[in-house]
C-alpha cells in the first residue's frame, strides 16, 4: 500500500512539475495551519493525568497507574488475575501474548506471564502495546503504524493493554496531530484512533462490546519516563 502511495504522489509531483519533497511548500503549509485559529475548546482540569483517566474509563477503558517503566508486568499480572470472566477462562493462555518491541526487555516471566516480542498473528489472547500519544479530552489512544509498532496487535487479540507515559498524553485531538507533524514530518501509514473497546449497537440499538475488535482495553499509565536507554531496562 506505500508504494502505491508513493507511485500516486510521485505522479502527482511530476504533473505538478516537482522534485520530492520541497522544504519551501512545507514550511508554507505550516504557516498556512499556524495562520489559522484553532476551533473553541472546553476548559480544562489542570491534571491532565486525571482528566484522562476520567475519560478513558468512560469510554469503558480499564486504566490504573505505575510509577515506573519496571512495574508494568506486575501491574499487569495483577490486573490479568482480576479479570471477571466465566470460570474456565482465566487460563494459562489468557496470561500469554505479544508485545511490541519497546517492551521486550521487561520482565515478563517474573510475574508470572509468557509474553513475546512478535505481531500478533490472530490467535493471541492479549496484545501488549505502547501508544503514540493520548488525548485527554476524549481518553482517546493514538496509535501511528510503523514496522515496530504492527497495529494488529491493537485490534486483534481479545485485550489490548496499552502502555501510556504520563508525558505523552496532550489535550486535544489538534495536539495530537500537530505532535505528529512535528515528530515525523510525513503522515504514517495509518493512523488508529482508540476510545475504549471495539462496541456496537447495531442490533435493537443494544450495545455490545467486542464486535469487531479487543472485547478489553485496559490503560497503564507510567508516571516515570525513562531518562536513558539504560534506565529503561532496569
Amino acid at each position: 500500500m506505500t508504494s502505491s502511495r508513493d507511485r500516486v504522489l510521485g505522479r502527482v509531483r511530476q504533473a505538478l512539475g516537482k522534485g520530492g519533497a520541497d522544504p519551501a511548500a512545507l514550511a508554507e503549509a505550516q504557516a498556512y495551519i499556524d495562520a489559522h485559529a484553532r476551533g473553541p475548546t472546553p476548559a480544562f482540569d489542570a491534571d491532565r493525568v486525571l482528566r484522562f483517566l476520567r475519560r478513558a474509563g468512560d469510554m469503558e477503558s480499564t486504566v490504573a497507574r505505575v510509577g515506573h517503566r519496571r512495574e508494568i508486568p506486575a501491574a499487569l499480572a495483577t490486573y490479568l488475575d482480576a479479570l471477571d470472566l466465566a470460570p474456565g477462562l482465566v487460563t494459562q493462555k489468557s496470561h500469554r501474548g505479544v508485545c511490541w518491541p519497546e517492551f521486550a526487555d521487561l520482565d515478563w516471566a517474573r510475574s508470572g506471564l509468557s509474553v513475546e516480542a512478535r505481531p500478533t498473528v490472530g490467535d493471541d489472547r492479549l496484545g501488549i502495546t505502547g501508544v503514540f500519544c493520548a488525548i485527554a479530552e476524549t481518553g482517546t489512544l493514538v496509535v501511528v503504524s510503523g514496522a515496530d509498532t504492527p497495529s494488529a496487535t491493537t485490534l486483534l487479540p481479545d485485550t489490548h493493554v496499552a502502555i501510556v507515559s504520563a508525558n505523552r498524553i496532550v489535550d486535544t485531538m489538534e495536539d495530537a496531530f500537530a505532535l505528529i507533524r512535528k515528530e515525523r514530518g510525513s503522515v504514517p501509514r495509518a493512523i488508529n484512533l482508540i476510545s475504549g473497546p471495539s462496541r456496537t449497537g447495531d442490533i435493537e440499538q443494544t450495545i455490545v462490546l467486542g464486535a469487531h475488535g479487543p472485547f478489553r482495553v485496559h490503560i497503564l499509565v507510567v508516571d516515570a519516563a525513562p531518562a536513558s536507554a539504560s534506565e529503561a531496562s532496569t
